[in-house]
């Protein structure tokens, strides 16, 4: 079924920041405000400083940085450019960060100096790419410098943009290729869905390595409104921007939303708020009850996507309170297919696969035809718009009125706060301590972060007194805050299954008691 949907107009990505008028705010860092003209001086310019640091065409470029002003305009920079863009998340930490550097092959990284200091600690193949401090960057597009031309408008738009790295449910994060047309129909989608005008706020809480996070910058931009970027330490951080921006939208993850109900709104964080957008799990009827008693006069939108499409799904707000655990139908530009066991589709509340079709479909996992050719497969014979899918592997059903509903996920990824965590890189850091023999990670529900991280470990030495406390220093030094196991649990033996492979569902069921 695909959506009811305005006329796509997929453009190079940096004409997304076109409809802005020159005078209006675009973004807002702190206490420092950059119109449209401003931005797109200083977007002229970095992609000037970029090409100008020993890089052609179709290189990649990467940043590892909080959302300072570098990190909100250098995807548009890199694409004017032309350019790839690899944003990496903040929180990852260096030996990731190395994979993801070397896997994409990008020549350059911008960070601050801790960042930097740390990589090139851990990683000795350093010399392989070309390192910047932020704020020397920051630095030179103050001077003087030339600006890069804006991309013809004949540029072709489906043509390679950027990389977003995203854990796979096996083995370290992959990269997903995401063209011009398909950021700028994200934009345009999630601006015509979300009815967002020239007079909006959008605080951005969201990392922007994320597409859901990147997508709050470039779809306040096509609609001509403003972006504010917030690092936050603390929720009331989240409440108090809301008041001193006057922010109108809102997006955040279920673990945020559970953090941000228990906080005090005064009116003056609440009065300009309208709309909230939720996605990286589903809210529950118990939340969607208290964000309405904080934001009576706010629309909820809950949503559903996934990297390899962007975006899916949407409720309509008006819908929230009667059906609170619906993904609602197809944003525009996307076809949503049920496909049951045989290939056909499914009928009314018969399970399938969610199957996405469409112009937001990615381009394939960055050099590994293998997954890609797993993931990304012809469309069905019955689909409208044809040509290459995403097969979600999701489980979905449609109900009689057309709305869809999520039943399950084959795969053993673990969402956490709204990061996709892939068991296996907890396994493989794990195992590398050398205090473990063998190592499964598992989610189990958890009301604050949606699913806690569950280790089980059987230890190289089980007579080591220290092993706890020895594996859980390792792993904090190796992995992210969102990926460390809440609790560990040390087993003398590990369940099988038949053909000798580790027993997942025996484990799940320990922690399910």
């Amino acid at each position: 079924m695909k959506s009811s949907s305005p006329t796509p107009h997929p453009v190079p990505l940096d004409h997304i920041i076109l409809k802005g008028r020159s005078d209006d705010i675009a973004l807002i860092i702190k206490d420092e405000q950059y119109s449209y003209e401003r931005l797109n001086l200083y977007i002229g310019r970095f992609a000037f400083w970029l090409r100008s640091q020993n890089v052609n065409s179709g290189d990649r470029v990467a940043c590892w940085s909080g959302k300072g002003i570098i990190a909100c305009i250098m995807p548009i920079a890199a694409a004017r450019a032309g350019l790839i863009y690899v944003p990496i998340n903040p929180l990852l930490k260096a030996g990731q960060v190395a994979h993801i550097m070397h896997d994409s092959g990008a020549k350059l990284i911008i960070a601050n100096k801790g960042r930097l200091a740390a990589l090139n600690e851990h990683d000795e193949n350093i010399e392989n790419f070309a390192i910047y401090e932020e704020q020397q960057v920051f630095a030179a597009l103050q001077n003087d410098i030339p600006s890069w031309p804006m991309n013809p408008g004949d540029l072709d738009v489906d043509s390679l943009c950027a990389i977003l790295y995203t854990s796979g449910s096996t083995g370290r994060p992959k990269g997903v290729m995401l063209s011009h047309a398909n950021l700028t129909l994200g934009a345009q989608s999630v601006a015509h869905y979300l009815a967002m005008e020239r007079d909006d706020v959008t605080l951005a809480v969201l990392p922007l390595s994320f597409d859901y996070g990147q997508n709050q910058l470039f779809s306040t931009w096509y609609a001509g409104g403003a972006v504010v970027p917030l690092d936050y330490l603390l929720p009331r951080d989240v409440v108090k921007a809301c008041e001193k921006y006057c922010v109108t939208t809102l997006a955040a993850v279920p673990p945020l939303w559970v953090q941000l109900v228990e906080q005090h709104w005064p009116e003056e964080a609440v009065r300009h708020m309208r709309r909230l957008t939720n996605s990286g799990g589903a809210l529950t009827q118990n939340l969607v009850q208290k964000l309405r008693s904080f934001f009576p006069k706010s629309k909820i939108f809950a949503m559903y996507g996934l990297t390899e499409a962007f975006r899916s799904t949407f409720l309509d707000p008006d819908l929230i309170d009667t059906h609170p655990t619906s993904m609602g139908r197809a944003i525009p530009f996307a076809e949503i297919m049920v496909v049951n066991k045989n290939g056909e589709k499914a009928a009314p509340d018969e399970e399938g696969e969610l199957v996405h079709a469409g112009p937001l479909v990615a381009k394939g996992y960055w050099q590994d035809a293998k997954r890609t050719s797993e993931r990304f497969r012809p469309a069905p014979d019955f689909s409208e718009y044809g040509a290459m899918a995403v097969w979600s592997g999701d489980t979905v059903k449609r109900a009689a009125d057309g709305l869809l509903y999520f039943m399950g996920r084959d795969d053993a990824m673990i969402k956490v706060s709204g990061n996709r965590v892939s068991p296996t890189e907890i396994e493989e850091i794990a195992i590398a301590s050398h205090i473990a023999a063998e190592a499964c990670a598992i989610g189990r529900k958890d009301e604050k972060l949606g699913e806690a991280i569950i280790l089980f470990v059987r230890a190289v030495d089980k007579e080591a007194g220290d092993n706890q406390d020895k594996l859980s220093s390792y792993l904090r030094q190796n992995l992210p805050n969102f990926m460390q196991p809440q609790e560990m649990i040390w087993l003398d033996i590990f369940p099988k299954n038949a053909n000798g492979k580790l027993d997942r569902t025996a484990l799940i069921e320990k922690i399910q008691g």
